[in-house]
């Protein structure tokens, strides 16, 4: 069945009506996961907490699965496999645990040892603490520089009030995706952590974007209606094209998650997840939010009338 069946395009729910629920929901879940960062932290990876980084060429093409087990059973904490360049060389990553430098040599020999005789290593690096930071201080300023990037394009395409809305959107969806880092500890935060934050941010302010234009052409098309009109009515126009968009992308990740096995599905999940709360505030968050900031036509405000919102 076509989606358009499913979500017909006369359809008149009410979104606005709703927005007090949905505002307690997300202030609710955004104070938690504030709340949990600040206490529960962050399950660093190797990347930010330092350890070893290990290249290395097989003879033959890499087993990940065979090397994963052999690795694993040394209990070394979570050893990450990735392939790079050909199908032969695999960049390996261990946590360190700040041992002395004798147990660090105990702890390559091992995984030497468990890795066999037939094999070539093309690079031994170890990741320190500073290096760690830096990362993480490199980490936050490029979702911070994203945002105020956003922030600026919203501005220009759109008003300053569709910004301001867009932006609480977009970091309502990036802090919700912290918190599940900071209340699963299951997922560690690494490098792969900040690729699902900028999906996140780009899925949510995409979406936006589609529901804000349609304001727009509404406010010059309907100028009879009220602005809860409006923005229902807007919504509810790119409800279709929204849920396809999201839809497809969520059927391909949950795939990805049921059937790719741990190593995809810790990369996979939290971007599903993010997809979903993207999807969410775009359609129930920011829009409603120019209840609050107003939106303009023509270089004039359009009367809010909150009243006959309520």
């Amino acid at each position: 069945m076509e989606l358009y069946r499913l979500i017909p395009h006369d359809t008149k729910i009410d979104f606005v009506s709703k927005r007090n629920y949905v505002f307690l929901f997300s202030v609710i879940i955004t104070l938690s996961s504030i709340l949990a960062f600040i206490f529960n932290g962050l399950n660093y990876g190797v990347d930010f907490r330092g350890g070893f980084v290990m290249e290395i060429r097989t003879q033959e093409k890499a087993d990940i699965g065979a090397l994963r087990e052999k690795l694993n059973s040394l209990q070394l904490g979570e050893v990450s496999l990735q392939e790079f360049g050909s199908d032969k060389d695999v960049m390996i990553r261990m946590p360190s645990s700040g041992e002395s430098q004798a147990q660090q040599n105990a702890t390559l020999d091992k995984v030497k040892a468990a890795l066999g005789d037939n094999v070539e290593y093309r690079r031994l690096e170890k990741i320190g603490p500073k290096i760690g930071n830096e990362l993480v201080h490199d980490a936050i300023m490029a979702v911070i520089i994203s945002l105020c990037a956003i922030l600026l394009y919203m501005w220009i395409r759109f008003e300053w009030q569709f910004a301001i809305c867009g932006v609480i959107a977009l970091a309502h969806d990036c802090i919700v995706l912290m918190g599940l880092y900071s209340m699963c500890h299951y997922f560690e935060f690494n490098v792969n952590s900040i690729v699902a934050l900028l999906m996140t941010a780009s899925y949510s302010i995409h979406d936006s974007v589609i529901v804000f234009d349609r304001i727009r052409e509404n406010m010059l098309s309907y100028r009879n209606l009220t602005v809860v009109q409006l923005l229902n009515k807007s919504i509810n126009e790119t409800l279709s094209r929204t849920m396809l968009t999201s839809l497809t992308t969520v059927l391909s990740l949950l795939a990805l998650c049921l059937c790719g096995g741990k190593v995809i599905f810790d990369f996979c999940f939290p971007i599903l997840f993010g997809l979903v709360f993207g999807t969410f505030s775009s359609i129930c968050l920011a829009a409603p939010l120019l209840l609050f900031t107003g939106i303009r036509i023509d270089g004039k405000d359009l009367e809010i009338g909150l009243a006959e919102a309520k």
